[in-house]
């Protein structure tokens, strides 16, 4: 599960990648705004379930609007950002199509699709990357360079605390999940990254839905891994608005403590003592691209997908992380007992109906 840290000045300049949009909602115009800010990609085409939705982001990026079924329109890779539902026939389509793909997080609703896609990346020789773009940002990757400095780990406490989304499905049954199976994939895959090379073993949690939505708005949880290490999660979509947000991340040891602050207030810290991070890009068009990963991920996926190398943000990486979400709405429905990893139980069921069977 160890990601390897390519910085974009070492490697040679790729030629231009033509990439296509599948899915013009919210998250989209996140990776248009990366998308024209990297001169090696361009978007050609971008479909949407609504004509109206696939014109408007295809005006932003100079691109052609047009349907699902017209993808990959010769574009060497599909971007998927549509429902998690669609996610695995909408990444199929353009692997068949001759093109990989990139598939947002997270990477399918259940794990048998999550299955079918690491299946087919391993069949076209890793066409598939996972867009988890903390894995990309500057302090995370120094955070997973300097852990080691810390010896064996024995606690990490990880807060991602938001408000409700007021955009897409994300409140209703039907997506998935809620805010554990949607924001939740961000602080997993963290620590996932900081605990390699543990592998988490079990997981218990409670989940907590507000009377007015159909999915779990709060989630607690412990993830415990094989090396002793015990890792506690707080996710939530309970904030009053976007300025409360928190999202914070703390590892100790016997020796040292290791502090990645990304809300409200913004770095990495080794007991006490800040840790320096890489100068951002001049002229972007806004420094979240960079500080949040999104123009690292487009771009090293991009090149390593182009280049015909399995990218260390793979469809079994998105696998793990659902997993790990799986297993902690299993444990909710019955009652917070632990559940062992990896998940054992139904794969043909999404996270909300194993929280509520």
């Amino acid at each position: 599960m160890a990601f390897a840290s390519r910085p974009p000045s070492a490697r040679a300049r790729p030629p231009v990648t033509k990439i296509a949009f599948c899915g013009a909602g919210h998250i989209s115009s996140v990776h248009a705004l990366a998308a024209k800010a990297l001169p090696d990609l361009d978007v050609t085409h971008v479909a949407s379930r609504t004509h109206e939705h696939a014109v408007e982001r295809a005006q932003q990026l100079g691109a052609i609007a047009c349907g699902y079924d017209d993808l990959p329109a010769g574009a060497d890779i599909v971007l998927v950002s549509t429902p998690p539902a669609e996610h695995t026939n909408d990444a199929m389509r353009a692997l068949q199509g001759g093109a990989a793909a990139i598939v947002e997080k997270p990477l399918a609703t259940t794990l048998d699709d999550a299955d079918r896609l690491v299946e087919a990346a391993e069949r076209t020789g890793g066409r598939i990357g996972y867009a988890e773009n903390l894995a990309f940002a500057p302090i995370v990757r120094r955070a997973v360079q300097r852990i080691g400095e810390l010896g064996a780990l024995e606690l990490l406490a990880v807060r991602t605390l938001h408000s409700r989304p007021t955009w897409g499905g994300f409140l209703h049954a039907s997506w998935g999940g809620g805010v554990l199976f949607d924001l939740g994939p961000h602080p997993i895959a963290v620590a996932l990254l900081l605990a390699a090379p543990a592998s988490p073993v079990a997981v218990s949690a409670s989940l907590h839905g507000s009377p007015d939505i159909e999915v779990d708005d709060h989630a607690e949880l412990t993830v415990e891994f094989d090396s002793g290490l015990h890792a506690t999660f707080s996710v939530s979509w309970r904030q009053p608005d976007d300025a409360s947000a928190v999202s914070d991340i703390q590892a100790s040891s016997a020796s040292g403590v290791l502090r990645i602050e990304l809300f409200p207030n913004f770095g990495l810290e080794i007991d006490g003592e800040p840790v320096a991070l890489p100068a951002l890009r001049p002229h972007m068009p806004s420094p979240q691209l960079e500080r949040m990963g999104y123009l690292d991920q487009l771009e090293q996926l991009a090149a390593d997908l182009s280049g015909g190398r399995e990218p260390a943000m793979s469809a079994a990486f998105g696998r793990a992380v659902l997993d790990v979400i799986c297993g902690a709405y299993t444990s909710a429905g019955l009652g917070g007992a632990p559940v062992p990893l990896p998940f054992a139980g139904p794969r043909d069921r999404t996270p909300h109906q194993l929280w509520r069977a």
